[in-house]
């Protein structure tokens, strides 16, 4: 099985046709392979549930390569797809311009559906008051930790409350033992904003609004690299197959973090050897002034549909949309074939959401939904998808390894930011 987010990206794209019924033909582009499976279902799930019974084909496409088709698509304008799903990470690619999606609000107020999906996820697919996709996934941030060696060392989670705990105890446990406490890599910059009260950009669109919190950031995980407290993968990338073979599976490191998708997926399916090893927590935060707990999580990636604009189709798109978003059984497929938790709360209720999973033997779901309250804001910007890949790939490696300071990796983050797009 090959999970939307390998960051191999060793995709070919895949046609596959799942209903046979008469009806509204939709075409629909997706970016993961293992999703053609729960489409398949849907599709019949809907022509079982209703009566206007839709025939639907699916373009399947790797994470990366799905932008791009789509991008091709609406340059050329042939071939565009009714809907689409696409994460997060690659929506603001779309928004430099009219936007080729549908704007959904006035059908997710008559539905019900801007009231029952979680507002933090619905602001990421939101862009000039404009709802232009819904959120499939909560994506809520978790720290994975190895259960056993924990309890080897004798650390409880409770101890891990703050970002400054975990670098106290990984020092202990540095000079001790030798052992490493945590993984990262770049992806996690965002994350680490959010959790300190900014982001990218602001609502004017000034980058690094908080630069000296941003500085702060980098500071502080470099010194944890220097101290081997916190290290990158040795081929750069959390998400890499390797990665689980390697580091997690010898016990190189004790943590890593994740969003729902990360646990559901990528632990299952690159380390199953390691069942009932991992536990979940809340993420390490940070303190204010005040010494109130900033939040616990934040949120990074996760698919959302679209209904593209050039569609002949969008009331038969919206309608299909609208089933699986709302539908019980699609929800609950969803995070069962171990894909994402919804973010859909009405399906929050449902008992299978909450039960312990085998590999964890714990529940994640009720853990998200402690979690879902203390969710941070983002905000949407074109420049988004450059400002995760630029600092991912150039910036917070050269930071860890040390090959660049904080600062020099800031202010040549912004100038490259400035460059790319003629602005800051």
């Amino acid at each position: 099985m090959i999970s939307k987010y390998n960051l191999v990206y060793l995709f070919l794209p895949f046609f596959l046709f799942i209903s046979n019924t008469s009806g509204a033909e939709l075409k629909m582009w997706i970016s993961s392979f293992q999703d053609q499976m729960y489409y398949e279902k849907m599709g019949d799930l809907y022509n079982e549930k209703r009566k206007d019974n839709i025939e639907l084909s699916v373009n399947a496409y790797g994470f990366r390569e799905m932008p791009d088709k789509l991008g091709v698509a609406f340059r050329s304008g042939e071939g565009i797809p009714d809907l689409v799903q696409l994460d997060e990470t690659f929506f603001g690619v779309f928004l430099n311009g009219p936007s080729p999606f549908l704007d959904l609000k006035k059908k997710a107020k008559s539905s019900g559906l801007d009231k029952s999906l979680h507002p933090r996820r619905l602001e990421v697919f939101s862009y000039k008051n404009k709802l232009l996709g819904l959120p499939q996934s909560l994506s809520t941030m978790v720290l994975y930790y190895r259960k056993d060696l924990f309890e080897e060392y004798g650390i409880e989670p409770s101890e891990l409350e703050t970002w400054d705990d975990l670098h106290k105890v990984g020092k202990e446990l540095m000079n001790s033992y030798g052992q490493r406490m945590l993984a990262l890599d770049g992806t996690l910059f965002e994350v680490f904003l959010k959790q300190k009260g900014t982001d990218f950009f602001d609502e004017a669109g000034n980058f690094l609004p908080d630069e000296e919190t941003a500085l702060d950031i980098l500071s502080e995980f470099s010194e944890m690299s220097e101290a081997q407290i916190a290290v990158m993968p040795d081929r750069g990338s959390i998400f890499d197959p390797v990665f689980f073979s390697g580091d997690l599976e010898t016990g190189e490191v004790l943590c890593v973090a994740g969003a729902d998708w990360y646990g559901l997926d990528l632990f299952q399916q690159f380390a199953p050897g390691m069942k009932g090893m991992w536990g979940m927590m809340p993420l390490p935060t940070w303190k204010d002034s005040q010494g109130k707990l900033g939040p616990r999580t934040a949120t990074f990636a996760g698919q959302g549909l679209m209904i593209c604009e050039a569609s002949e189709k969008k009331e038969a798109a919206w309608k299909f949309i609208e089933f699986v978003m709302k539908n019980k059984e699609a929800n609950a497929e969803r995070f069962l074939q171990g894909n994402s938790f919804p973010a859909y709360m009405p399906a929050w209720k449902d008992k299978r959401m909450l039960k312990n999973l085998d590999y964890f033997e714990q529940s994640m779901g009720k853990l998200l939904v402690e979690l879902a309250v203390e969710i941070p804001p983002a905000v949407v910007d074109p420049r988004r998808p450059q400002a995760i890949f630029l600092m991912k790939e150039n910036y917070f490696g050269s930071v860890m390894f040390g090959s660049l300071s904080p600062a020099e990796a800031i202010d040549q983050y912004k100038e490259a930011m400035k460059t790319t797009w003629g602005n800051n």
